[in-house]
C-alpha cells in the first residue's frame, strides 16, 4: 500500500527542543503540523543495558515525498546519536485535511 502522507514520529529528551524543532520543521514546510506531547516514558536498550527516560513525542503530518528531507533536517537539528524517526502511512482521513497537509507543505518541494 502506498500513501500521499505520512506521519512522522520523533521523540526528545527535552521539551524545548521538541518545540523548537517541531516549530522549525513546520516553519520551513517540511510538515503542515507537528504535535508536541507530554512526557511519555521510553524504555529501550541502549550500549547494551535496558535505559529508561522521560520523552517528549513529535507528530509530524507530512507528504511522503518530503519524508527524506525532514528526516535529514531532523538529524541535523536532534541532539540523540539515534534518534528515532519513524513514519507511518495516512490511508485515509478527511478529504479537506490532506488537501491542507499537501497546501501548506507546497514549498518544500
Amino acid at each position: 500500500m502506498t500513501s500521499d502522507y505520512v506521519t512522522v514520529t520523533v521523540t526528545f529528551d527535552d521539551e524545548k527542543a521538541a518545540e523548537e524543532t517541531a516549530a522549525t520543521i513546520v516553519r520551513e514546510r517540511l510538515a503542515a503540523c507537528g504535535q508536541v506531547e507530554s512526557p511519555i516514558k521510553s524504555f529501550y536498550w541502549w550500549e547494551g543495558e535496558v535505559q529508561n527516560d522521560a520523552e517528549w513525542r513529535v507528530d509530524f503530518k507530512t507528504r511522503a515525498d518530503l519524508l527524506d528531507k525532514l528526516t535529514a533536517r531532523v538529524v541535523e537539528l536532534h541532539s540523540y546519536d539515534v534518534p528515532q524517526v519513524t513514519a507511518a502511512p495516512i490511508v485515509g482521513g478527511l478529504p479537506a485535511y490532506m488537501d491542507w497537509i499537501r497546501d501548506e507543505t507546497s514549498a518544500a518541494s
